[in-house]
């Protein structure tokens, strides 16, 4: 794996190397070297220890993702996609990126991966600029489609070094590396079948090995288990820890699946309309709407009474959609009876009642407006997505 280091790290050892340099090449009077009485020892000394400290110092995490005002305007500059999103992402971390059917997520990412050019803004990844230095971005990435990418007329290990020829990984490399991630991903007794016999689970998994072949610093995955059984999505989720816990690699993901985001990521940013709405921890995000959730449906037909609800002691929002209320409140136990009452005496009969902490899902509810478990119905349901998901299918593993 290609080490890349922070510019600072780089500059300062190419100063240390120069000085060394040098001083080997500069003739000495002394011919004792004794480190406590000549002058290139004490300062080389120093050196070496004003280094040794810089590095005990500096912060291990490093940006290996930095987005400043990256934006995406179409249509002349009339539709802006993205909207002047800054963000970070440090190494070694799973980062969520969740948002509604068109909120500027695979715009995003599709800049990221060098497949669209950026209006305006900055995005760098390793230090390498998306838009100046799109072959070096390309050689620290990795990419998981959501669809199926691999040829199925060809076998396992057959696919994974073709995407390793993609890459320009000589066969003597290539070959041993593409047997490692078939171990990884347990697929190595499967590796001369053709992928055409592969089940479900077995192509997805396929896929994170070829994603893997030329080891990159940040591997982007899309919707990394959907559709696959509950063993299934263990086993991958298994994998993804391997790869940040083992192999410090960071992972950039989408998903329809608030537990797997709350499981998996350190952080998760919610983008809608093209803007960043929110960034943090599944913790902090929860932490950030505050109080209980009472969720009450009633039958068609009643009145709103919105504003009444809103007027109960310690409620501190209450929004309406279809037949059903979401009130938030800082003390779900002590408030609920005070909504049934307020319901009863406007005539309203309740069908069904549930106070529950905060979850994800009420999060994403509150940011976007929007359940993710109805964008999720409604993904599944479009026919308009082009294979490949956000990653436009087959065209970056050529690139």
């Amino acid at each position: 794996m290609t080490t890349v280091s922070s510019p600072s790290t780089a500059a300062r050892s190419v100063t240390v190397f120069d000085i060394h340099l040098k001083l080997a090449a500069t003739p000495c009077p002394l011919q004792r070297f004794d480190r406590k009485i000549n002058p290139r020892w004490q300062l080389l000394s120093k050196l070496e220890s004003l280094s040794i400290q810089r590095e005990v110092l500096a912060p291990q995490a490093k940006e290996i993702l930095k987005i400043q005002k990256l934006t995406k305007s179409f249509d002349g500059g009339k539709t802006k996609a993205v909207d002047a999103i800054s963000f970070t992402v440090m190494e070694g971390e799973i980062f969520g990126f969740l948002g509604p059917n068109g909120a500027g997520k695979s715009t995003t990412i599709n800049m990221l991966t060098t497949i669209l050019n950026p209006s305006s803004g900055d995005a760098t990844i390793c230090g390498y600029d998306v838009m100046r230095e799109e072959a070096a971005v390309r050689r620290s990435i990795g990419v998981v489609p959501q669809e199926c990418t691999s040829d199925e007329d060809l076998t396992g290990i057959e696919n994974v070094l073709l995407c390793a020829d993609f890459y320009g990984i000589p066969r003597k490399i290539s070959m041993p590396r593409a047997r490692d991630l078939l171990v990884l991903v347990e697929l190595s007794e499967a590796a001369k079948r053709k992928v055409s016999t592969y089940s479900g689970g077995m192509k997805r998994r396929l896929e994170l090995a070829t994603g893997l072949i030329n080891r990159p610093k940040l591997l982007f995955l899309d919707e990394p288990t959907l559709g696959l059984d509950v063993q299934t999505r263990a086993a991958v989720w298994d994998y993804i820890r391997r790869l940040k816990e083992e192999f410090r690699m960071t992972l950039f993901m989408t998903t329809h699946y608030l537990d797997e985001a709350d499981n998996l990521c350190d952080r998760i940013a919610i983008i809608d309309h093209g803007k960043i709405l929110k960034i943090g921890s599944p913790r902090e995000l929860k932490e950030s709407i505050g109080g209980d959730i009472i969720e009450v449906e009633v039958q068609e037909g009643d009145p709103d009474l919105t504003q009444s609800l809103a007027a109960i002691e310690h409620v501190v929002d209450v929004k309406k959609t279809n037949l059903d209320y979401r009130i938030k409140t800082e003390f779900g136990e002590q408030t609920a009876p005070a909504v049934m009452d307020a319901l009863r005496l406007g005539g309203t009969k309740v069908t069904r009642i549930s106070i529950s902490k905060p979850s994800l899902d009420q999060v994403y509810l509150e940011y976007t407006g929007r359940s993710i478990r109805e964008e999720h119905a409604d993904s599944l349901q479009s026919t308009s997505r082009p294979r490949g998901g956000m990653f436009g299918g087959r065209g970056m593993r050529g690139r």
